[in-house]
């Protein structure tokens, strides 16, 4: 074994365009350093492994790597690009059509009824198979399953070449002893395909939903799996500076010896990537989670607990929000078209990046996005075969970010992005410099318009927040958005474009569970309740195990789902540890009517002929993992002018160009206070401050910009 190396700990980010890295020491959680390096779309993995080796070389003395935390977007763009291949599915006899009825809920409401179209089902109907068989709400069998037709149907899966299969059976959460039984059948049939069941994916009620979800699980299975076992064994192959210590290990065949390597969930914590192919849909939203988990942690550092996050990044922007120092956590999202009920953090994404493209509608408008260039050929200011203007190339040629990304490792043409917006302006009938400030004024109402639907239509009043601004793109039109929302002011963390790399280091690991148990408040029998949340924090336990975390060192936080009896959704509740008694669940009722009033305005706890229900119990197992320590901002003698580098023509208003500061955020200090127009630039973002906005550094190096009038000056 290697003696004396210094232990390092790396969370790498995939986005669409760049690939983002933080290494932090393992033993003292120093952060060691932050860096980016271009993504590769055609094999992720290969961006992945450049990222790895940039954050060593960049490591003083000799490193060995403790751990790796990754988060990904493979399983989002496998269903988004719609590259999920043939998907078959199994249900209940009589339930085929269970998919076409869905819900009768239409997006924006019945007023757009006639005109929407439902989407195509994540399965055609030819490829949807019954199977005779019947349990009842509580499990009971009603008619036995028919092993000989569900043997039919797997073979007749097989001889399709259908090797994707997704099984729901009605009322599989009461008892999964129908579903485990196909999966049976199905391998010893079709031993090639790749199977989800529903008991396994969502042990929840709500057929369709549950569906959808399996579905969705199955669909990205392969995918994750591949993805995953490639850079397993790129990573088994490279060793990164560990010798191994034996001939088994420098294989990679010891398991237990090798070098860990963790997958961000969407529910706020990691697994680690021999688990996660085995649950592929919790990681929809890797990368967004990891970036709203950061965002929120060095938030907290600055002494803001209660904030709005916008991570903007090439391809999207993701927005969510931090109340008590925590992101929201919802189990009604969606990923593209397919609903999945999984726990995820509460995320609204918009198509507003960096490489989002400005076009021209038939109807003769200026629009921008959702189409993103990439990072292949990304925009026309990289120099790599793009044609089409986008929000990058109306930043350069304004002079809202230098000629140049990441410390001038990525050139930009601005002459060649002038060119392209030149073009899209004389088909506007309108001048460059108004068309690039049209462009970043479309995109930044459409990062506002999300904002609003994580706050507005949630009953939150926006102007109550500051908002943390990070990723490559996030700071760029922070000033136009504090005008547009009539926020408090923005943050923006230190190395903002790591923030989402960094927030994979700060998370635990972690794992859901649930089970649907219906019963009135005033018929719940509480021991039936303990037991089941004994059973879920048993398997939470043993999950944990085999993470490598031993029974002392774990939490399990437990919750429920309540609601007032005939509604339709449920508000979800903390319940708290200790044995399950009357009281406790009397409790848990008073916290559901509490939380009910906040987030409608009323409750019917005094009215008793309102009864509660009780729908889901849910546990949490989470095994905690060392958080990085954020680096404190050093004083610094003299004013601001030792950050100042230059000057660069800047236009901010879309008319005209002037001479405008440059200063280098590296070499701010604490208590410094630049008034814009200036612009604040550092290897991985970019910090527009228009004319009529002030920035302050505080001691933990975040920049805090507020917009002139509400100092009062």
């Amino acid at each position: 074994m290697m003696t004396g190396a210094r232990r390092v700990r790396i969370g790498i980010d995939t986005g669409g365009t760049f690939t983002d890295v933080v290494a932090v020491d393992e033993d003292s959680g120093e952060l060691l350093h932050t860096t980016k390096t271009p993504s590769t779309p055609e094999d992720p993995s290969t961006g992945f492994m450049n990222g790895v080796a940039k954050a060593l070389a960049a490591v003083e003395g000799d490193a060995a790597v403790a751990s790796i935390s990754h988060g990904t977007t493979v399983a989002t763009n496998l269903l988004l690009e719609g590259k999920t291949g043939r998907i078959g599915f199994i249900t209940t006899e009589g339930y085929e059509f269970i998919l076409e009825i869905a819900r009768q809920a239409v997006p924006d409401g019945y007023g757009n009824s006639y005109f929407w179209v439902k989407p195509d089902r994540i399965v055609p109907a030819d490829l949807v198979r019954t199977v005779r068989g019947r349990l009842d709400y509580t499990g009971a069998q009603v008619r036995p399953l028919d092993e000989e037709q569900a043997a039919e149907i797997a073979r007749w899966f097989r001889d399709q070449g259908v090797n994707t299969i997704g099984v729901c059976l009605l009322h599989s959460y009461a008892d999964p002893s129908h579903e485990r039984r196909v999966q049976e059948i199905l391998r010893a049939e079709h031993p090639e395909a790749t199977v989800s069941i529903s008991s396994d994916v969502l042990r929840e009620y709500r057929e369709y939903e549950r569906s959808m979800t399996t579905l969705v699980d199955a669909a990205v299975k392969p995918g994750v799996s591949s993805y995953t076992s490639t850079i397993r064994e790129r990573l088994d192959a490279a060793r990164l500076g560990k010798e191994p210590d034996t001939a088994e290990e420098a294989t990679g065949e010891a398991h237990g010896r090798r070098l860990p390597f963790l997958i961000m969930k969407s529910n706020g914590g990691v697994l680690s990537a021999e688990e996660v192919v085995h649950q592929p849909i919790t990681t929809v939203l890797s990368g967004p989670a990891a970036g709203a988990l950061g965002a929120a942690l060095l938030a907290g550092e600055a002494g803001f607990d209660r904030i709005l996050t916008l991570d903007g990044g090439g391809t999207s922007t993701d927005v969510s929000v931090v109340l008590n120092g925590e992101p929201g956590l919802t189990t009604e999202g969606t990923i593209g078209r397919y609903p999945s009920k999984i726990p995820m953090i509460d995320i609204v994404t918009v198509g507003a990046g960096g490489g989002s493209i400005a076009w021209i509608s038939p109807e003769g408008t200026l629009k921008v996005g959702p189409d993103s260039a990439g990072a292949d050929p990304g925009p026309i200011c990289y120099g790599n075969g793009g044609t089409k203007p986008t929000v990058t190339d109306a930043h350069v040629m304004l002079g809202r970010i230098p000629p140049h990304l990441l410390g001038g490792e990525v050139p930009l043409d601005v002459e060649a992005a002038r060119a392209g917006i030149t073009d899209l302006a004389d088909r506007l009938g309108i001048g460059a410099e108004e068309a690039a400030a049209g462009i970043l004024e479309i995109s930044a109402w459409n990062q506002a318009n999300a904002l609003r639907q994580i706050t507005v239509q949630r009953g939150l009043d926006v102007r109550d927040f500051h908002m943390a601004t990070f990723g490559g793109s996030g700071s760029l039109l922070l000033c136009p958005l504090i005008d547009v929302l009539g926020l408090a002011g923005v943050i923006v963390p230190p190395d903002p474009g790591n923030v989402s790399a960094y927030g994979l280091l700060s998370v635990d690991v972690k794992n859901d569970y649930v089970r649907t148990c219906v019963a009135r408040h005033a018929d719940l029998d509480p021991d039936m309740v303990g037991r089941v949340y004994g059973e879920l924090s048993e398997e939470a336990a043993a999950a944990l195990r085999a993470e490598g975390f031993a029974d002392a060192g774990v939490r399990f936080d437990r919750t429920a789902d309540l609601r007032y009896f005939g509604q339709a959704y449920e508000v979800r509740v903390p319940v708290p540890n200790g044995p399950f008694d009357a009281d406790l669940a009397d409790q848990v009722a008073e916290e559901f009517h509490r939380a009910h009033n906040q987030l409608y305005g009323y409750d019917f706890r005094d009215n008793l002929d309102q009864q509660v229900e009780w729908v889901n119990l849910r546990v949490s197992g989470v095994g905690p993992i060392r958080r990085p320590k954020p680096r404190k901002l050093s004083e610094a003698d003299g004013g601001v002018e030792r950050a100042l580098t230059g000057t660069r023509d800047v236009c901010f208003d879309g008319a005209d160009y002037r001479p405008t500061p440059i200063y280098r955020r590296d070499r701010l200090a604490p208590g410094d206070r630049i008034a814009g127009p200036a612009v604040i630039e550092e290897f991985g973002a970019t910090v527009p401050l228009h004319p009529g906005f002030t920035a302050d550094v505080d001691p933990t190096g975040t920049i805090i910009v507020t917009a002139t009038s509400a100092q009062g000056v």
